[in-house]
């Protein structure tokens, strides 16, 4: 890999000293940031919009920007984890994110709501980023993917309350007890990584910061097949599921009628295939291996997008109808995310940090383009919503079954 291992130095503490429980639990809440700062958020979009007289496009941008900052910050936090282990990373990453959540509830205009949005994006990107390099420290590709599809789990609990709770404190309490709820979740996650957290990587990188170094780590891991037919397969999923977080509130609210705590209710049932899907992959991993367990993901991808579409264009423009079909899309997204995640970091064990980097830059900066791509195109009607999510799945099932099936398996010494 970038460092000789004679010039490695060790960390702090051992990965071994990390219990399993612990290191589930402390996965399941760092990863579930990004759902708790998406989906508390999403029911109290329409009422804030209208709220700080703000244009659509400009409430897209709230989420959009968001998920820029959270993209790119990752390619600065990923060789800082790498320098100086997790640990530290994470403690800042949270810190900040704490202040921004502050700012975010009492932002006054939307000007500054999309600034501070952009700060808690920023720092939601080394709570991430950590979070899958410490997949790496801990496990091998394989237990990876199932520890990880554990963590998702309880992503997919966290996600499923977030919904209805965010619609619910909109409705009783306006939008910016939403975004306050926000601040809570952050300071019970420092408290836990402060007190309980150890450092994951076993042998820190002291050149992970030299040009040089860092050219070529990124180099080596932009090269590599693996990483890329693994990140393509992320960021396909999380395209068809983004669009459904940024457009759906529009669609499902001011175009089918749903109250906000409808919406709410309706987005945890998603949640609940995610969950399921969780379950689903490790059963399927432990019976029929990585890449098969992707191809038959992939299959139920393109089936949930196909039959999404078809309903729409029998004209079936109901909540239920739409919501249906997008079930087989969310319980083939808990497989997805887990295999693909670990699978992508799992050649550079020396790079982790860089590798989680580079895959989270790719799932955001596509996020960031179909923000962009809605902010224009939601007109009322369910088909920005449906020709999105149709778009990915169709995407999703080619990568699963071509590349992820010709490149999952390629080895190289990182």
């Amino acid at each position: 890999m970038s460092v000789p291992s004679a010039t490695a130095v060790p960390a702090t503490a051992s990965s071994a000293s990390v219990p399993p429980g612990l290191a589930i639990l402390v996965l399941a809440l760092l990863l579930s940031i990004q759902p708790v700062t998406t989906d508390l958020y999403l029911p109290t979009l329409p009422a804030l919009t209208r709220n700080l007289g703000a244009p659509l496009a400009a409430a897209q941008l709230t989420l959009s920007g968001l998920l820029l900052a959270f993209g790119s910050s990752q390619m600065v936090w990923g060789p800082l984890s790498d320098r100086f282990g997790r640990r530290p990373i994470l403690l800042v990453g949270l810190a900040i994110y704490t202040v921004a959540s502050l700012g975010s509830a009492f932002a006054p205009t939307m000007a500054l709501l999309i600034l501070w949005r952009i700060a808690q994006g920023a720092a939601m990107g080394a709570v991430v980023m950590c979070a899958r390099a410490i997949v790496r420290d801990l496990y091998e590709p394989l237990a990876g993917a199932r520890a990880m599809s554990k963590a998702l789990t309880g992503l997919g609990i966290v996600a499923c309350i977030c919904a209805p709770l965010g619609g619910l404190l909109s409705e009783w309490l306006g939008w910016r007890a939403a975004l306050l709820a926000l601040t809570v979740y952050a300071v019970v996650t420092l408290a836990l990584v402060a007190l309980r957290l150890p450092e994951t990587l076993a042998r820190r990188n002291p050149q992970a910061l030299q040009p040089r170094v860092l050219l070529g780590t990124w180099g080596r891991v932009l090269r590599h097949p693996t990483f890329w037919a693994f990140s393509l397969q992320t960021t396909a999923t999380y395209g068809g599921l983004f669009t459904f977080l940024a457009a759906s509130s529009f669609v499902y609210i001011d175009v089918l009628g749903l109250t906000r705590t409808q919406y709410g209710w309706t987005m945890a049932s998603a949640c609940v295939a995610y969950f399921a899907g969780t379950f689903l992959c490790r059963s399927l991993l432990a019976r029929f291996g990585l890449l098969r367990t992707v191809a038959i993901a992939g299959a139920l991808s393109a089936a949930g997008g196909t039959l999404m579409a078809a309903v729409a264009m029998a004209g079936w423009h109901q909540p239920w109808a739409l919501t249906l079909p997008f079930y087989l899309f969310m319980l083939a997204h808990g497989i997805h995310q887990p295999c693909g995640q670990s699978g992508a970091v799992g050649p550079f064990p020396q790079a982790a940090g860089v590798a989680s980097a580079l895959n989270g830059f790719m799932m955001m900066l596509a996020a960031f383009a179909i923000g962009g791509w809605l902010g224009t195109r939601l007109d009322g009607t369910v088909w920005p919503l449906v020709n999105g999510i149709w778009f990915w799945s169709t995407v999703l099932a080619l990568i699963s079954w071509t590349l992820v099936q010709k490149f999952g398996t390629a080895r190289e010494h990182a």
